[in-house]
């Protein structure tokens, strides 16, 4: 695990002045120690001193997997029958003022909880210096990411083989689903989409019952988890013969998809690149049918900062890694969209997916 991620945050918390972070986030943890668990109602943290040694609060029944795995080799134990904020306030010195924690992650009652143990003056929200050191992926991290991508894009090719008239969308869920652990995912990143015909006209709709019929679009949209990262995809298939109408929405998704790509480059608004694929859809008179913003970041969450919208003056920065995935959905008629996963270049960006995107013919 990268060191130096630590020292980042030792050297906002001197900024800052702050005696101590507490980091609780499973996934932050791990960030910054390498160790991943899920410690579900127990209490698993990372105390960071301001001028002391790194510790790893982990359950007792986590403890040999931490050590096995932690940068941070210093690590307290916590039993079912013990207080563990009573355990963070003997590791940490006497009298700290002002502490860092993760507002979003903790519970009221967990806060209650701490603060009653620790008794600070003030505790600063971490969100904000995390998400920095997220937003810019190194090259291990890249690396990951690619792996979790390379192993959606085979669950796809595989899954597509399952494709024909009757078979229903919940079906093709379940047979996805399975494919993804069977080819090594962890599972899916999130709620695996496939969606045929009017049902595809429904940016987040819930696949169930609806038979794959001829004349369909036909969208899925699935991600898988490994190694901690995870990647996302959209592509939209059709079943036989489809309309021209339907051609046509494809083709200018595509093209929309297309340009918003060749257009990224760092320097450039978030909410300028989301205007590129806008604007190709928009002139073909489908603007009103584009109704959601045109990508999201990704790393370690499906959904991670930045995300792609009109009012997004923030900058694109080489290292990011998001989503590029424009959408028409036409009631009544099926909705097309084609999502790809982007590494921000010095120059430009990577398009780390590579399934096809030309109209393909299935079933």
């Amino acid at each position: 695990m990268d060191q130096s991620r630590l020292q980042k945050l030792r050297t906002y918390m001197e900024e800052q002045q702050l005696d101590a972070v507490l980091v609780t986030l499973p996934k932050h943890v791990y960030y910054l120690t390498g160790f991943l668990s899920e410690p579900h109602e127990r209490f698993l943290g990372l105390l960071i001193p301001r001028d002391g040694e790194a510790t790893l609060v982990v359950p007792a029944l986590d403890l040999e997997a931490a050590e096995k795995s932690s940068a941070v080799k210093k690590i307290a134990t916590h039993k079912d029958t013990d207080n563990p904020y009573e355990i963070v306030k003997g590791i940490l010195p006497e009298n700290v003022k002002r502490v860092g924690l993760e507002k979003d992650h903790l519970t009221v009652n967990r806060y209650e909880a701490l603060a009653a143990v620790l008794g600070a003056e003030l505790y600063v929200d971490m969100e904000l210096p995390l998400r920095e050191m997220r937003l810019i992926k190194t090259a291990e991290e890249v690396v990951r990411i690619k792996h979790a991508i390379a192993l959606v894009e085979k669950v796809l090719a595989e899954g597509l083989k399952k494709v024909k008239a009757g078979v229903t969308e919940a079906e093709m869920v379940a047979e996805l689903e399975y494919l993804m652990k069977r080819f090594g995912a962890n599972g899916p990143s999130f709620d695996t989409m496939v969606l045929a015909g009017e049902n595809s006209a429904l940016p987040h709709g819930h696949p169930g019952e609806r038979v794959i019929r001829e004349g369909d679009l036909l969208l899925f949209d699935m991600g898988v988890v490994a190694d901690g990262y995870v990647s996302d995809i959209t592509r939209t298939f059709a079943v036989g013969e489809i309309s021209e109408k339907q051609k046509e929405i494809y083709n200018t998704v595509l093209a929309a998809n297309l340009a918003a790509i060749e257009a990224t480059r760092p320097g450039m608004t978030l909410a300028s690149l989301d205007k590129v694929a806008r604007d190709v859809i928009t002139e073909k008179g489908y603007g009103e049918y584009f109704m959601h913003r045109l990508g999201h970041g990704m790393g370690m969450d499906i959904h991670e900062y930045p995300s792609i919208h009109g009012a997004n003056q923030d900058t694109v920065r080489a290292g990011m890694v998001f989503t590029i995935e424009p959408g028409i959905y036409l009631p009544g008629v099926g909705g097309v969209r084609i999502e790809d996963d982007v590494f921000v270049t010095e120059n430009g960006c990577e398009v780390l997916t590579s399934f096809p995107k030309e109209l393909t013919v299935i079933g």
